[in-house]
């Protein structure tokens, strides 16, 4: 959603307004968790 407000105002001339509201948390596929998990503990090993 990044930009989207200066776009929006742009194509409404200034008259335009919209709001974004949390909606819900969805679990992630083990898989693609055990890669975020690997990826994160090699940057804090990269780091330190």
């Amino acid at each position: 959603m990044f930009g989207y407000s200066t776009v929006l105002r742009s194509l409404t001339q200034g008259q335009a307004q919209f709001t974004m509201e949390f909606a819900t948390y969805k679990q992630v596929p083990q898989s693609i968790a055990e890669e975020l998990v690997k990826k994160s503990a090699e940057e804090k090993k990269n780091v330190a």
